[in-house]
């Protein structure tokens, strides 16, 4: 029998600020706040849809989809590859971009896919419910973009 390599589902996620360096961030069906964001689109065995070209074009395309907001991936944030078991026995890889929001703003918008779409302040983010790597990527970004942020802020 051949060996079949296992195949892990991956997802891009982007951390996206607005005009006032609050994050973006999407409550799901398990009731978690994640960031924008969603899997590699593979294309269709007949053509009609493109597989994604670049990871980058991805969660621009994702955060356009759910949230009305354009951007522009800067870079894989540190800290911001990991891996997330939303249920158990169902692994993901995350890759998480920080990017630049081109639509400040813009008030965004929520899409079906998604229970609640809310912004939050840096002082905000270490008591919601969402995993560790999130907020990990989260205070990266913030570092980089938005330095002014108090220390204390920062998670």
């Amino acid at each position: 029998m051949p060996y079949t390599p296992p195949l892990w589902p991956v997802s891009v996620k982007g951390v996206v600020l607005d005009a006032t360096d609050r994050v973006l961030l999407l409550r799901n069906e398990r009731g978690e706040w994640e960031l924008p964001g969603g899997r590699l689109e593979i294309g269709s065995p007949d053509g009609t849809q493109a597989p994604d070209a670049r990871p980058e074009a991805a969660v621009e395309r994702e955060i356009a989809e759910e949230t009305g907001w354009t951007v522009t991936a800067d870079r894989i944030l540190e800290g911001g590859t990991w891996i997330y078991e939303p249920i158990p026995g169902r692994r993901v890889l995350i890759v998480t971009y920080g990017c630049r929001n081109l639509t400040p703003g813009m008030e965004p918008v929520i899409s079906h896919e998604h229970k609640e779409l809310a912004l939050f302040t840096a002082a905000q983010v270490p008591a919601l419910n969402m995993p560790d790597g999130y907020k990990r990527s989260i205070a990266a970004w913030l570092q980089l973009h938005a330095p002014g942020v108090v220390e204390c802020e920062r998670m």
